[in-house]
């Protein structure tokens, strides 16, 4: 969507908040012992104290609030009665509407003891997305998104995942402009309007390329199996830059 009126954005902001707050609690929650199903129900819980419906099951009938994803599994794992263990690489992405408007956002969380080779990862996974988003602005191109990322993740040794993509977001979960590249992409020639609301969310890996099917219709694995992370705001453009929407309540 485009955002033309204020109270559009205000709207906007504060499903964006309930989200980042939500994602928030749920990786301040991990623990080994707990199932993939409790940490997904809090989430739950959490939305539907805001007044807000998981975008998941509301658009795509998902057995879950959250999508949470272990270790192999680098997006949409399904909540289940799978135990948390020391050392897990957890993703969790939340996602939902209220009042018509969708955010969605994401992160990934290591439960300790942790390798360095890990929590390098996940604090560079970080800054591969803020790298994506200090590449937005007015006019500016898609491609600029990509090749940031892209330069990063060479730089620092990195895969990116080149079959999950960035998307437009706000009236829908998944909408216009869809498949904004986290990689390289040449042929993405589209410019950025103000006011255009999507998201960033590059999967960053120790040497995974691509994303497969894990046969439940659902969860994707990497592929080769390699640790990855995923990190990500939704965002709407102005003539400055980005203005995140999901940043959690100070």
């Amino acid at each position: 969507m485009i955002i033309t009126k204020e109270e559009d954005l205000r709207r906007l902001q504060e499903i964006g908040r309930i989200v980042a707050n939500t994602l928030k609690a749920m990786g301040e929650a991990l623990e080994p012992g707990m199932t993939t199903a409790e940490l997904d129900a809090l989430g739950r819980k959490l939305l539907e104290q805001e007044g807000a419906q998981t975008a998941p099951e509301l658009a795509y009938n998902f057995p879950g609030a959250t999508c949470i994803s272990v270790n192999e599994e680098v997006a949409h794992g399904i909540p289940g009665d799978r135990r948390l263990q020391p050392g897990d690489l957890v993703n969790i992405d939340v996602s939902a509407m209220k009042d018509g408007f969708f955010a969605d956002t994401g992160a990934s969380f290591a439960i300790p003891p942790v390798p360095s080779a890990i929590e390098r990862l996940c604090r560079d996974g970080r800054k591969a997305m803020w790298t994506g988003i200090r590449q937005v602005g007015a006019n500016r191109r898609y491609s600029d998104i990509g090749n940031a990322i892209g330069a990063f993740a060479r730089k620092n040794r990195y895969t990116l995942i080149q079959n999950l993509a960035s998307h437009g977001v706000g009236r829908s979960l998944h909408e216009y402009p869809e498949e904004i590249a986290t990689w390289p992409d040449p042929s993405d020639r589209r410019r950025m309007k103000e006011g255009q609301v999507f998201t960033i969310e590059p999967f960053l890996s120790l040497g995974a390329t691509w994303a497969e099917d894990a046969g439940d219709g659902w969860t994707l694995l990497s592929s080769p199996s390699r640790p990855t992370v995923q990190y990500e705001h939704t965002l709407v453009v102005t003539r400055n830059g980005a203005m995140v929407v999901t940043l959690p309540s100070s």
